[in-house]
């Protein structure tokens, strides 16, 4: 008996022992890196952004991704972030499947979950408005210039970005179009994405968009001084958001109206070219196959990603036509205490058209 029982506290100590003792046998899977065998002109049209931005882009991505498994074949870091940048440039995981990577579909997916957040975090460095007086007053140059309006900050204008998900049933999220979508509010600067909002249903109209968003409560304070942003006639007239004329009654007014269009259409093509790069957010891709909430933080990091496009001077896609752009009705006329509101808007917008 006594031989019995030191046998078997020999055992539970051996295996006490090997309990203590981690055997990692891992294997990080590095497939061969588009890196090393594209050339910058094949890189940029399959991942939309340049050799020099995405490899920053894994500098960024590998401290937070890069984690210790014991899982066999773990994917690596620069693997995940290259499929999650093929997803956003093709909206389509049987694309990035197709593509020869070995990649599973459910791999794809678990690669732009893990990706997107931390990319989202970075988001503010890239997606910014001016703020000192010099890159100020280089904006209202810059708008000037195309057609004659001052102190113009920003273009401000909302698209419809499509959601595909079965089990979404919220009628919330329909738009007046009929598809499942997110109102995507974006302020935009010399072809850059300044300020983005990217949380409401598609069922939400635009003025309500703004104002609830982070900008169009600055603008309400006059945190922005004399400065103006434009929009189209689905926005209230205020004294810092100016609209069209509904009923040019006059030359200058009609001028005033033209120039107002003129400005205002360059945000359009930032919709198109955005969309273009990105065919995840366009309409063409089906929609985007997440939930409301990863589809909002998808919108969010594609439009960090174009800005970091259009300051390294990638290649200029073709621009699509912006077939989810929404021309919401023109709010109801204002009551009190809104009249004080648009009459100061009305006051506004009359100095402006006073200089056409």
């Amino acid at each position: 008996m006594a031989a019995r029982q030191l046998i078997l506290a020999g055992n539970q100590q051996r295996r006490r022992e090997r309990s203590q003792t981690v055997f990692v046998n891992a294997f990080v899977r590095h497939h061969f890196s588009p890196l090393d065998v594209l050339s910058d002109r094949a890189l940029q049209r399959k991942y939309r952004l340049p050799r020099s931005a995405i490899q920053h882009l894994i500098q960024l991505v590998v401290p937070q991704i890069r984690r210790a498994t014991r899982c066999n074949y773990a994917l690596s870091p620069e693997v995940q972030l290259l499929a999650a940048l093929r997803f956003y440039a093709v909206g389509s995981f049987r694309e990035v499947v197709g593509d020869g990577t070995g990649l599973s579909k459910a791999l794809v997916l678990r690669s732009v979950a893990a990706v997107t957040p931390i990319l989202l975090r970075h988001a503010r460095q890239h997606i910014k408005m001016a703020t000192t007086r010099e890159d100020v007053r280089q904006v209202h140059q810059g708008f000037h210039a195309m057609a004659g309006i001052p102190r113009v900050l920003g273009l401000v204008d909302g698209t419809l970005i499509p959601l595909l998900n079965p089990s979404l049933v919220d009628p919330s999220w329909i738009c007046r179009k009929h598809f499942p979508a997110v109102n995507t509010q974006v302020v935009d600067h010399d072809g850059l994405i300044v300020d983005i909002v990217a949380r409401w249903p598609g069922s939400i109209h635009d003025s309500f968009v703004w104002a609830n968003s982070a900008v169009g409560q600055k603008a309400g304070r006059g945190m922005f001084g004399r400065s103006i942003f434009l929009g189209d006639s689905g926005y209230p007239l205020r004294s810092d958001l100016i609209t069209p004329v509904m009923n040019p009654a006059s030359p200058a007014e009609e001028a005033f109206n033209e120039g107002h269009t003129h400005t205002r259409t360059h945000i359009e093509r930032v919709f198109g070219r955005w969309k273009a790069r990105f065919r995840c957010i366009h309409r063409s891709s089906g929609g985007l196959r997440l939930s409301p909430r990863k589809s909002c933080q998808v919108i969010v990091v594609t439009a960090m990603l174009h800005n970091i496009a259009v300051r390294a001077g990638a290649d200029e896609p073709s621009a699509v036509d912006d077939e989810d752009h929404d021309n919401p009705p023109p709010p109801p006329l204002p009551n009190e205490p809104r009249a004080a509101l648009h009459q100061a808007g009305l006051r506004a917008r009359q100095e402006i058209i006073n200089l056409f």
